[in-house]
């Protein structure tokens, strides 16, 4: 007989039962990994949000917060139907409560939900992502690309099904348009408009800040937005489209000319030469590289008269950055197959989508996660309701083997040969 056994002889069971559930009760609690991530949304500044939208006058049990967290959900969990993200929901009943969801939401026909993304404003989830956004917490060691912007749009693809969409000549369906930051890893604004909106459009919508290099590509090409971003003392980082006359004015010297895959092979600077193209009153350089990978002579354009040659062709390469974003919109959150055939409900499900991406990659800040986003998307969706730490999600489990046997115990049974 063991000490422990010994000790706890004579005290009655019911002493015990009460020295267990004190023992529980002051083991720290541990919430899910869904409900660690969505504590980066303010509750409050939600509620006013929803109220100033009156986002909640048609749905009395279906609130706007248990839309939020539904959608978010299915992006996380990678569910692709209302039937698919009824049936995950209500096998979670347990763990909705610590997502601030009414009771009464537990049971989630998809009826209702499809009622809920044709009527609910649009707006209540923009302005959600931009708050999210703002919580980004600058964590990260400052550097050149503290001041540096992507800014891209990529297709959402709807086709014959969806006959309210717009044509562009190549895709019927809608454009996420980004301005994406990459010291954070985060898209700082989004718009989604028809397919047929130019580029250039969204572009001349966005707040121009001193100081900052905004990097584009030939779809944003508007001498009139150009001479905006000069005025306002900012850059520009872009490709001059093919049919864009271009004459030499001055060859400047080459200093360094190798880069992280490319070779500068030319630096000038330009001034429009085409016949009936507009004058722009701003210094232009264009700076001709070849790229190594596949050895092809790419030509960029710029105001920054100051940075290297090499240094402005590092920032046109760092737009590749915003792309990895699209794919991991595109493979990692389910965008491809929606959960309604409305416009209204497609714009909720991409803000959702982007709201789930923000969100992750402020774990990561908070937590200080070292893992890529696509291992971290992976991970979220397998540990979505587990308690577990999110700084913590990457390690195993523990284990707990089993007491090393006492081989010189006299009743083990052993094999005697005679």
């Amino acid at each position: 007989m063991s000490r422990k056994t010994r000790e706890l002889e004579g005290i009655p069971w019911y002493f015990l039962v009460v020295a267990t559930q004190k023992r529980e009760r002051d083991m720290p609690f541990t919430p899910t990994i869904f409900a660690q991530l969505v504590e980066f949304i303010d509750r409050r500044r939600f509620a006013a949000i929803v109220e100033r939208h009156d986002a909640d006058a048609y749905d009395k049990s279906f609130h706007s917060w248990d839309h939020l967290m539904a959608l978010i959900y299915a992006q996380l969990s990678g569910l692709d139907s209302l039937r698919a993200l009824e049936v995950g929901w209500k096998a979670h009943a347990n763990g909705l409560y610590h997502l601030g969801c009414d009771e009464g939401c537990q049971e989630l026909p998809h009826a209702t939900l499809s009622d809920a993304n044709e009527r609910r404003p649009v707006e209540v989830f923009a302005e959600t992502f931009d708050m999210v956004v703002k919580c980004i917490d600058r964590t990260t060691r400052r550097g050149a690309e503290e001041f540096i912007r992507l800014i891209d749009s990529t297709p959402i693809p709807l086709g014959k099904l969806f006959k309210w969409a717009k044509w562009n000549g190549r895709i019927r369906g809608l454009k996420a348009h980004i301005v994406y930051d990459p010291q954070r890893d985060a898209p700082q604004v989004l718009a989604i408009t028809d397919a047929n909106v130019n580029d250039a459009q969204i572009g001349r919508t966005i707040t121009l800040e001193p100081g900052r290099t905004y990097v584009f590509d030939k779809g944003y090409c508007h001498y009139g937005w150009w001479t905006k971003i000069h005025q306002a003392e900012a850059f520009f980082v872009t490709r001059p489209k093919d049919n864009m006359g271009l004459a030499v004015t001055e060859i400047r010297t080459l200093g360094e000319t190798v880069g992280d895959g490319f070779t500068v092979l030319a630096d000038e600077e330009v001034k429009l030469s085409s016949k009936g193209d507009s004058k722009l009153p701003i210094p232009m350089r264009r700076i001709r590289v070849l790229r190594h990978e596949d050895d092809k002579k790419l030509s960029i354009l710029t105001n920054d008269m100051k940075r290297s040659a090499v240094e402005i062709g590092k920032l046109y390469k760092l737009r590749w950055q915003i792309e990895l974003l699209f794919r991991w919109l595109k493979q990692h959150l389910k965008i491809r197959k929606f959960l309604g055939r409305n416009e209204n409900a497609i714009k909720l499900q991409l803000f959702a989508a982007m709201i789930a991406y923000v969100l992750l990659r402020l774990a990561a800040l908070t937590h200080n996660v070292k893992i890529d986003i696509l291992r971290l998307t992976d991970l979220t969706r397998e540990f979505l309701f587990a308690r577990r730490r999110i700084g913590a999600i990457q390690t195993p489990p523990p284990v707990h083997p089993s007491g090393k046997r006492d081989r010189s115990c006299p009743g083990q049974l052993a094999f005697v040969y005679v």
